[in-house]
């Protein structure tokens, strides 16, 4: 393989890997992606077009990725794993998600499209390739990829299941919540609270000697600090159409919390870490993350 091939693909390998990432939603995945892409280059004999060659590539081994997931879905084993998330601490890989603006809620949105419905969202929405040319891959016509990327476009906005005035209501005070638990500042928590807030908890997410339920202010706040270290992976999203948090290391979901307030104080949350119970929610994305990038 020639010098000046071996630079066009090493030119080509960010935006292969952007591709990737935001189709498997996992770094290492996306590499071991761009890297086969590269062996089948080498088996190649000739590419007009390499850049647009390899995109598809990498493409259709990321919908085979995404294919094979559908048969093997990958759950949560039992308490014991995600008992191992309050120790998770942000990483290289967790930094570049904030970087690549990419956020976890925008990944684990994804992740619950169909595998044809995200190559078109991805492809089209935030690398705005034509609809022409991300037919082929998906085995459809133009205007069937056109009808799976609109549809996916609806799931990741979501339907805000309450006016503009209460979600950002809600969202200043989920927000200040979050950040508190980030902080792990007792005071700050308390704030956000109401005296008889009520937290309920999965029988997923307990670690040893958590109770399922706390009533109180205090009880519930301290709680809240204890477990202070899973909430640096926590990102508000919709959940139900309404302001909530999910906890996705590695974009993969491990558990979403619903809150319910009144003013500017949380009377009760839930978190929800059953699979079954995940399986159920209806989860989007907040903001506009979805934009076409270079």
């Amino acid at each position: 393989m020639s010098d000046g091939l071996i630079e066009a693909f090493e030119a080509e390998r960010g935006k292969l890997k952007a591709v990737a990432y935001r189709l498997l939603g996992s770094h290492a995945e996306a590499e071991d992606a761009v890297q086969e892409a590269w062996i089948r280059l080498h088996r190649t004999d000739g590419v007009d077009n390499l850049g647009g060659w390899l995109r598809t590539v990498v493409t259709r081994i990321c919908l085979d990725e995404l294919r094979a997931r559908k048969i093997r879905p990958e759950q949560l084993s039992g308490p014991e794993e995600l008992q191992e998330v309050p120790a998770l601490r942000s990483t290289p890989e967790d930094e570049a998600l904030v970087a690549d603006s990419v956020s976890r809620a925008l990944l684990v949105v994804l992740d619950t499209l169909e595998p044809a419905e995200r190559i078109a969202f991805v492809l089209h929405d935030m690398f705005a390739v034509p609809f022409a040319q991300i037919a082929p891959i998906v085995e459809r016509t133009p205007v069937a990829t056109k009808k799976l990327a609109s549809r996916a476009r609806q799931r990741v906005q979501g339907t805000p299941a309450v006016s503009p005035t209460e979600l950002a209501r809600q969202r200043r005070v989920v927000s200040a919540f979050l950040d508190a638990a980030r902080a792990g500042d007792l005071a700050a928590v308390l704030a956000v609270l109401a005296p008889d807030v009520v937290r309920r908890v999965d029988a997923a997410a307990l670690a040893p000697g958590m109770s399922a339920e706390l009533r109180g202010a205090r009880a519930v706040a301290e709680g809240t600090v204890l477990l202070s270290s899973r909430s640096q992976l926590a990102e508000l999203a919709l959940v139900n159409g309404q302001v909530g948090l999910v906890l996705a290391p590695g974009g993969r979901l491990f558990l979403a919390i619903s809150f319910t307030s009144e003013a500017d104080r949380i009377t009760s949350y839930d978190v929800v870490a059953d699979p079954d119970r995940l399986s159920r929610l209806r989860l989007a994305v907040l903001s506009a993350e979805c934009s076409a990038t270079s």
